[in-house]
């Protein structure tokens, strides 16, 4: 837990249990109160409860027992340590990593594998017949001279909906600055694109999500990665060092619930790092598309609410929070706005106008935050449970994540396993994972491994991790 963070529900149970287990007011093999009861008593729903019980077993004060409940263990396990913070190369690295991802990841779209490398949470998370409805709602009352009108900006209902969002969260946004895209992967690259030159120097964290490093790699721009604590992001004293020392044209990041991290920037540095590159003139190209998928009860503010000067370009998209497939993306784009409508107009013109006017009339309805807090809480629940299954069944030795929201656990394996060489194995047994060599430029973190664990109720799920942490004993 960060220093000042507020507590999550089922984070505050957990400590409350844990002070009694270690004031001895809970002793060794004593049962803990059952779910129902300790939601009568406290107030909680089911998943909190579960969520509270997995935290106290990572950390070794617990233990389950089938069909018979959790009870206090008698001796205190300590949990899997968190990865260790990487120092990557201080030089700015031409970016070739394209074939490797279409290699390792174009087979892992067979419905019969096991999606642990997936991008995407499962799908049956996301209310698609309820989009289906407002999709065609929508387009009946569609005069038909919208649909050859199409703004390159986007639909300015859809558009409206956002600002009042953002607003709501204490981020207000220039009525000008917003422009809608096909999905969060387009105006990532509208922006990269509108603040560098081939050659120039993009600073991205380590390790960072592969999707940049394609990106830098098809505008010829160089990769210059600066250390990420698995728990807070971006080291601000090493991206300090790095601004001195050589130009940067742009840092493209992802504050919150960092990919493959899932690493949370305190408001607080998030803050200090907009102040830092607004010093030095550089433009922050903000990747927010896991934002919503917090596990705390607020929404945590993005790098973009202490934007002052324009030079956040904020990007995010519905894409992993609610209508997977319908690339329906957006940039606040700052003072660099007209650069990426500009930019927009001359690459795909507009955006569908079809999906922009479902999510419009979706939004419109009132059921997206309580769709949202239904996600949240099933992925949340489903993390405690992947965790407890990774220090269950892999090696002794390895490291793992454990992430504040989003859907993936990064692995730091034992030096000696090689995460590519697992990663071939396990496809074979038609289980996908994304080995760390994805997410560096010069494929760096040869064992480590990034699980995506958003997929409660798939029965295949507790076996396939169990194989792949006895494929990692055997490497």
């Amino acid at each position: 837990m960060m220093p000042g963070a507020r507590l999550t529900r089922y984070q505050q149970l957990a400590e409350d249990l844990a002070d009694g287990i270690r004031a001895g007011a809970l002793r060794p093999g004593e049962r803990l109160p059952s779910v129902r009861q300790t939601c009568a008593q406290r107030g909680v729903s089911p998943s909190t409860v579960f969520q509270a019980y997995g935290q106290l077993e990572l950390q070794g004060l617990v233990e389950a027992r089938a069909r018979s409940g959790f009870f206090v263990r008698a001796t205190r396990r300590a949990p899997r340590a968190e990865p260790q913070v990487a120092p990557p190369r201080a030089e700015a690295t031409p970016v070739a990593v394209s074939e490797l991802v279409f290699e390792l990841l174009g087979s892992t779209r067979d419905a019969d594998v096991v999606p642990l490398g997936s991008a995407f949470p499962a799908a049956h998370l996301f209310p698609f017949d309820t989009l289906a409805r407002s999709g065609a709602r929508a387009m009946r009352r569609l005069p038909s001279s919208r649909i050859t009108g199409a703004l390159t900006a986007g639909d300015e209902g859809l558009r409206q909906a956002l600002r009042r969002r953002y607003a709501l969260h204490g981020v207000p946004l220039a009525d000008d600055e917003l422009i809608v895209t096909n999905g969060a992967m387009e105006a990532l690259n509208l922006c990269l694109q509108a603040v560098t030159q081939p050659g120039d120097v993009v600073v991205v964290e380590s390790p960072t999500f592969y999707a940049a490093l394609h990106a830098l790699e098809r505008l010829h721009l160089q990769a210059v990665e600066v250390a990420t604590d698995p728990r807070d992001g971006v080291d601000l004293d090493a991206l300090a060092a790095l601004l001195a020392r050589q130009p940067v044209a742009a840092c493209w990041f992802m504050p919150s619930f960092q990919n493959p991290l899932g690493a949370l920037m305190p408001p607080e540095r998030k803050q200090a790092l907009v102040a830092l590159l607004a010093r030095h003139r550089v433009p922050l190209i903000e990747d927010d598309v896991y934002g919503e998928l917090h596990a705390g009860a607020r929404r945590p503010p993005p790098a973009k609410a202490f934007d002052r000067e324009g030079g956040v370009l904020h990007c995010s998209s519905f894409s992993k929070c609610l209508a997977p497939g319908y690339r329906v993306g957006w940039a606040a784009a700052g003072r660099f706005a007209p650069a990426v409508e500009r930019l927009k107009m001359m690459s795909s013109l507009a955006t569908a106008l079809p999906p922009q006017l479902a999510v419009a009339d979706y939004l419109a309805q009132g059921g997206y935050d309580r769709h949202l807090r239904r996600l949240r809480e099933a992925l949340a629940t489903q993390q405690q449970h992947a965790l407890r299954l990774v220090e269950r069944h892999f090696p002794g030795g390895t490291r793992v994540t454990r992430p504040l929201g989003g859907y993936f656990l990064w692995l730091e394996l034992p030096p000696q396993v090689d995460a590519l060489a697992l990663h071939h194995r396990a496809m074979a047994e038609s289980i996908s994972t994304a080995p760390g060599v994805l997410f560096s430029a010069d494929r760096r973190f040869t064992h480590h491994l990034r699980l995506n664990v958003g997929h409660p109720g798939d029965a295949r799920f507790d076996g396939a991790l169990r194989r792949l942490g006895e494929l990692a004993h055997g490497a």
